[in-house]
């Protein structure tokens, strides 16, 4: 039974997250109480409380991101901070790591194999890192910070989503952008100008198209001090935390205590992974400036490449030397169509079938789906698709548990629920949405993550879909990205929104011709992002932000905008890639190496989907991920397919 979103009132919200925290004490209390501890009464409960808790913060806290309602988002945030506080308190409780403890010391414990013996070490492992180890007051202190560190995630993500930017120009300003474009947005008639709001369908567009290079500067400018005067001191103090942590497990800096539980394993593992890419990166990319700095100097007379300047001389040379114009390409992409190719494709491959159905949903724009499986007719899941940007939501694409795959006591299988929610252009009356083929891109990588959250079979909620190495959970959304650049896969579902006909084969071929194209450049600032993060978590004693953030972004070869701290909005480094946001190009090598499979065996193969599917999206977390890479590969992980991807 789907949950019933439409009628979520603002007075719902509070008494929901007690009621849930009432119940989840009661599983807690009789687990400390248990005078013969075996898996069934000390760990398994623990499963369920992850579990109760997952599905309660889907209910309640996940309409801080979404809700049309501002009361309601501000009170989900509130209640996301109750829970995420409750959680903490958990792992510090003394008589809760005493009863496991005492179960761990058991023949009972010795016994467990698979997801159970997993779970036993991660649990222990999780009050190790909570300081049960340590003496009280050092523990108590952890806590403290802990705590803290949770109010500062709550209150720097909601500062960005309240953030209302915007700027009005008029249409000469906005010389460049299609007439759709300018159609999508908000106009002031009586002054003849155009609301340009910080979303990203208003952002990317015109980073892409517009000649002026003065709006361009003034967009940016805008769009890199979201929440800046509110969001600085919270990222500052965050960091700050986070060092004290890790100094009171002597550890030498917040990644060396964050590593530990990744793929990397530690700080001195990533830096030789930036230092084998970034300099080839850096070669090509200076050649990558030069050659649009060229073009800058023939427009302006300046010779300087700006950051503000990239995207739109990248769109002039796809232009120019593969004939490939983003907003002409984007209309072959409609969104519902590439939805019903993205569904066709990987129900192809995957071995699924996807049927929307009637759901209570928390806006009108929102549409419900039930994905089954093909050969048996079994409904395995639903997930929610909320694409369309609005005042107040979540600014960004992500995918959000909402509820975990679990097998329940009486042997059936909770069937898991998720969201992807996107901001992409919302129709007008004449023109329907349009994606540029990156906005393809995202929405097949989120995808992507909702395929792995609701393909999971994990035995247990700790272990389900996108609960695995943090590094690791980009790779099954980086792969899902392989699919939009193959021809023989856009052919069956790039067609003309207005005439029906299919994307050319030549335009095709001009597209993926270009997909190199200033590719070091967007690696660069990949990484530029990642070592940003690093340093931030670091060694360095004082932290300098501003001159790390100098540093690190010299890595783009663009130099950085004074006035401007793009930080303060840069949501991933208060969002669970602390110490993490390398991963995304970490994963990339796995990604780029697990499709080297589909590469080889055919690019819609379902003998190799369905491989895919029972190793990497069904297993989730259950087996450490290199294990998982090991046996889909059927050899050792490599970098070799996304060296050649970047030409090096």
């Amino acid at each position: 039974m789907l949950h019933d979103y439409g009628n979520i009132a603002v007075g719902d919200l509070e008494p929901a997250v007690e009621e849930g925290i009432a119940a989840a004490e009661k599983v807690v209390a009789a687990i400390v109480s248990e005078p013969r501890p075996t898996y069934e009464t000390i760990l398994a409960p623990l499963d369920e409380i992850t579990d109760m808790v997952t599905r309660l913060d889907g209910q309640t806290a996940f309409m801080g991101y979404v809700h049309p309602d501002a009361d309601v988002r501000s009170t989900a945030k509130t209640m996301e901070e109750r829970l995420s506080k409750w959680g903490v308190e958990l792992t510090f409780r003394d008589d809760l790591y005493a009863a496991v403890k005492r179960y761990s010391e058991t023949d009972d414990a010795a016994g467990l194999m698979g997801e159970r013996a997993r779970l036993l070490e991660f649990t222990m492992r999780d009050f190790r890192r909570a300081g049960h180890e340590l003496d009280a007051g050092s523990r108590q202190r952890v806590k403290e910070l802990t705590t803290r560190l949770v109010e500062l995630g709550v209150k720097f993500e909601q500062n960005i989503a309240d953030d209302d930017s915007h700027l009005w120009a008029t249409r000469e300003e906005l010389d460049g952008l299609p007439d759709s474009y300018v159609e999508g947005l908000d106009a002031d008639e009586a002054n003849g100008t155009y609301k340009v709001t910080m979303a990203y369908p208003h952002v990317i567009p015109l980073f892409d198209n517009a000649r002026r290079r003065d709006l361009r500067e003034r967009v940016h400018r805008l769009f890199n001090n979201r929440a800046v005067e509110l969001n600085r001191p919270l990222l500052e103090e965050a960091v700050a935390v986070r060092e004290e942590i890790a100094g009171i497990f002597g550890q030498e800096s917040w990644a060396h205590h964050q590593l530990e539980v990744r793929m990397a394993k530690t700080p001195e593992n990533v830096q030789a992974f930036y230092d084998s890419l970034l300099p080839p990166l850096t070669k090509a990319g200076n050649a990558e400036v030069a050659q649009m700095s060229a073009l800058l100097e023939v427009d302006t007379g300046e010779t300087t490449l700006r950051v503000f300047d990239w995207r739109y001389y990248d769109t002039q040379l796809r232009k120019t030397d593969y004939g490939v114009d983003p907003m002409e390409v984007a209309d072959y992409f409609p969104l519902e169509q590439v939805v019903e190719g993205m569904f066709e494709i990987t129900g192809e491959v995957f071995g699924l079938r996807y049927e929307k159905v009637d759901a209570s949903t928390w806006h009108p724009d929102v549409v419900t789906h039930a994905i089954v499986d093909s050969r048996t007719d079994e409904t395995l899941c639903h997930f929610y698709m909320d694409l369309y940007p609005r005042e107040g939501k979540f600014s960004h694409a992500a995918a959000f548990t909402l509820v975990p795959g679990k097998l329940l006591a009486d042997g059936s299988y909770q069937q898991p629920v998720s969201a992807i929610v996107a901001n992409f252009t919302k129709p007008t009356r004449t023109a329907p949405s349009l994606l540029q083929h990156t906005e393809v891109e995202t929405l097949f990588h989120e995808f992507g993550h909702i395929l792995h959250q609701t393909l999971t079979k994990a035995e247990l909620a700790r272990f389900s879909g996108t609960n695995t190495e943090r590094d690791f959970v980009e790779a099954p959304s980086q792969i899902m990205q392989h699919w939009v650049w193959k021809p023989s896969v856009l052919s069956r579902f790039a067609r003309h929104h207005e005439s029906g006909k299919p994307i050319p084969e030549s335009l095709v071929r001009r597209l993926t011709d270009a997909m190199r194209l200033n590719m070091a450049i967007t690696k660069l600032r990949q990484a530029t992002f990642g070592v940003l993060d690093m340093r931030l978590h670091g060694t360095e004693h004082p932290k300098d932000v501003d001159r790390i953030l100098s540093d690190a972004t010299s890595i783009s070869l663009l130099p950085l905008e004074e006035g401007t701290f793009f930080p303060a909005s840069f949501g991933h480094i208060l969002g669970g890639y602390d110490a993490g946001y390398y991963g995304y190009l970490w994963s990339e090598v796995y990604g780029d190496d697990m499709f080297s499979r589909f590469e080889n065996e055919g690019y819609t193969s379902p003998e190799v989907g369905a491989d895919y599917r029972r190793i990497i999206l069904e297993r989730g977390g259950s087996e450490d991920a290199l294990d998982l890479l090991r046996q889909f590969l059927g050899r050792e992980p490599d970098n070799a397919a996304f060296l050649e991807k970047l030409g090096i």
